[in-house]
């Protein structure tokens, strides 16, 4: 082989290996920001404390919870607030009725960033609330945003952590999780699963076989259940062993 090609070679590979260190080292310094940004919001929802309300009316019979006014102040496309415990998922919670998707590619200032913000299907409401509030989180390569949720495909994971907290700007609550399940999101097929339909029951028998399908598709039996008349929360990621796969753990209202 002749000397050019040998420098041809090196050229080229130098490039290369230039190009994917700038790409590691940029996305380094992507995941460093977002993940600052979003530890300074939940340091100012820590940082107050807990009280009923600030007195600052958000509909006719309800007051902003203290702890999350500030926020609402920044954003008034917030809706609430998840946390799983041993998990990076701390997280406001938007909703975007105009633009569906826009915290798909947007942090909670609105920006962009290919981290989003977790945020609620459009067609569910929060306060009412919906018979099933459908959250969407990314699954990123450096763990935040909703890639905590992957640790529920293990029952040891579930045993320790039965509970995931949503708050809306209004209320607290805690969910009790009854199914974990891996689908995909179907385009064509009419009778598939889709999941991210429902949103609110008809009728018992809706919301019931919603459910049972839940717990047919579960990865593992968590012996809890739900009824009509309870209000369920959806958590959704990719998942990434198949094609358009996703990641969906249900959860219950408890209190």
């Amino acid at each position: 082989m002749s000397r050019k090609i040998y420098i041809i070679i090196a050229v080229v590979f130098t490039v290369v290996l230039s190009v994917s260190t700038f790409f590691i080292i940029r996305n380094h310094i992507d995941s460093a920001k977002q993940n600052e940004v979003y530890d300074n919001l939940a340091e100012i929802v820590e940082d107050e404390p807990p009280k009923e309300n600030e007195g600052v009316t958000f509909s006719e019979d309800k007051d902003y919870l203290a702890e999350y006014l500030e926020l609402y102040r920044q954003n008034e496309d917030m809706v609430g607030w998840i946390k799983v415990e041993d998990t990076n998922i701390n997280y406001p919670v938007v909703q975007s009725v105009n633009e569906p998707n826009f915290y798909l590619k947007h942090k909670f200032d609105k920006t962009y960033s290919a981290y989003g913000c977790p945020y609620v299907q459009e067609n569910c409401d929060v306060q009412k609330p919906s018979d099933n509030i459908i959250i969407y989180g990314h699954h990123m390569n450096d763990g935040s945003m909703f890639t905590g949720l992957m640790k529920y495909r293990n029952k040891s994971f579930w045993e320790e952590h039965k509970d995931i907290t949503f708050d809306t700007l209004t209320d607290r609550h805690q969910y009790e999780v009854i199914a974990v399940f891996k689908t995909v999101v179907y385009t064509n097929s009419s009778d598939s699963f889709k999941y991210y339909e429902f949103t609110d029951a008809e009728n018992a028998t809706e919301f019931d076989a919603y459910v049972a399908k839940c717990k047919e598709l579960s990865l593992y039996d968590t012996g809890v259940s739900a009824e009509y008349g309870d209000k369920l929360i959806s958590l959704s990621t990719c998942e990434y062993s198949r094609s358009n796969g996703r990641l969906v753990v249900v959860a219950k209202r408890v209190d």
